[in-house]
């Protein structure tokens, strides 16, 4: 091959990768057009829809999500602001507030956007040789005034990343009964709840690579 030649293909493939790089960040950046172009200061957070078995669900990662919205710069309706006027109005589900319209939700409340939030699952989980506790749940940040769609994402986490694992070393007939022994200290502990704090932080965390941008209360408001 001619050295005319290869330069030519190592241009040509230089031109690719090029395209492919501004492919990649354009569809990096495309993603917040919506919420730069909404800028949300005050939100509102839906009671989470709970997918799972366990009744606690629901309310234990409401407990817990205002404090990484609060801290990413954003004003949030109180809770028992939120649950209490919904109460009035005769809804106390999950499903039945997330399914009032956008507009409603804005005249209500006067919230710019609202959090929508499904837990998929939550609890304890054996797994033969060990067992933990395993929070899993989705969301959506929509503009109440626009409709608009700002963010989603997904976020998972288990007891193993906030207690100790089962020792790998021991025998097996040991492991089986520690990891049944974990399993029911897990249900008595409520591990669950504390999972559910770590899952809550991941998800609605502000800043790169995946979180929200930053809102107006926080130092690093514009930095995005």
């Amino acid at each position: 091959m001619s050295k005319l030649n290869f330069l030519k293909r190592l241009l040509a493939l230089s031109a690719v990768v090029m395209l492919a790089a501004c492919a990649n960040q354009q569809g990096a950046h495309r993603s917040y057009v919506a919420f730069k172009k909404n800028k949300p200061h005050s939100i509102l957070i839906l009671p989470p829809i709970n997918e799972t078995t366990d009744v606690l669900a629901s309310d234990s990662m409401l407990s817990q999500m205002t404090l990484p919205v609060a801290e990413g710069g954003y004003y949030v309706v109180p809770v028992a602001v939120m649950e209490e006027t919904f109460k009035q109005n005769g809804l106390t589900t999950p499903n039945d507030i997330q399914d009032v319209s956008p507009q409603k939700l804005r005249d209500i409340f006067g919230a710019d956007a609202a959090l929508y939030t499904k837990v998929t699952r939550y609890g304890s989980v054996y797994e033969v040789v060990d067992s933990t506790s395993v929070v899993d749940a989705s969301a959506k940040l929509i503009d109440l005034r626009s409709g608009d769609t700002l963010w989603h994402g997904h976020a998972r986490a288990t007891g193993k990343e906030i207690g100790t694992n089962v020792d790998i070393n021991a025998g097996l007939l040991f492991m089986l009964v520690q990891a049944a022994v974990k399993q029911v200290a897990h249900t008595i502990t409520d591990e669950s709840h504390d999972v559910a704090g770590l899952t809550s932080s991941r998800l609605l965390h502000a800043g790169p690579p995946d979180g929200w941008m930053y809102g107006p209360r926080s130092p690093k408001y514009g930095t995005d």
